[in-house]
């Protein structure tokens, strides 16, 4: 019921290689999302914890894997210490750019743009992204869902605020696992 090995989707959103900038959604919208993901898509539960990409999926591309953390720690830290915690509202979940993979958008604009492009600018060789910048959090990734799992999950609402208050740095390789490189906190 909806369960492939890989579909030309899923092949067409593999993530590329690289270094990911993202944000670990933790707290109680982290388990509210993770609750939700089980339900509907428990392989992209069982991937990797709710988060929210800053660098690497949309907007600009991973950070070229042979970048050394050093050099990422020099240009990146600077921005995370000088940019004050923030706590964000969901919206309501959509199906994103006419595909089967329902996310939690996030504003677009303001803080998470602004640190997206302090990121962009800070002279971290980038890879090229295949979509404009969209903050979100993902909740059906790898599962088709049935039209009323659709209908129930579009109507979900999750009202636990995000935090953004760090920064992980985590090498993508697919197909291995991705590993986490470093966190730097925001506001120092």
């Amino acid at each position: 019921m909806g369960w492939a090995e890989e579909t030309e989707e899923e092949v067409a959103w593999r993530t590329p290689s690289g270094i990911f900038v993202i944000v670990v959604i933790r707290g109680a919208a982290g388990d509210r999302i993770r609750e939700l993901q089980k339900r509907y898509d428990p392989k992209l539960a069982a991937t990797n914890p709710p988060h929210l990409t800053l660098i690497g999926s949309s907007g600009v591309g991973p950070i070229v894997p042979s970048v050394s953390t050093e050099e990422i720690r020099r240009l990146a830290e600077p921005i995370a210490a000088s940019t004050s915690p923030v706590e964000l509202t969901f919206g309501a979940p959509v199906r994103f750019m006419q595909t089967n993979i329902v996310v939690l958008p996030l504003p677009p604009h303001g803080v998470l743009r602004t640190l997206h492009d302090r990121l962009a600018r800070s002279g971290l060789p980038l890879g090229t992204a295949k979509h404009a910048f969209t903050p979100h959090a993902t909740l059906t990734f790898f599962r088709t869902l049935p039209r009323d799992e659709l209908r129930e999950l579009l109507a979900t609402r999750v009202t636990e605020p995000l935090i953004v208050d760090h920064l992980l740095f985590s090498l993508t390789d697919d197909p291995n696992p991705t590993r986490d490189l470093f966190e730097l906190p925001l506001g120092g």
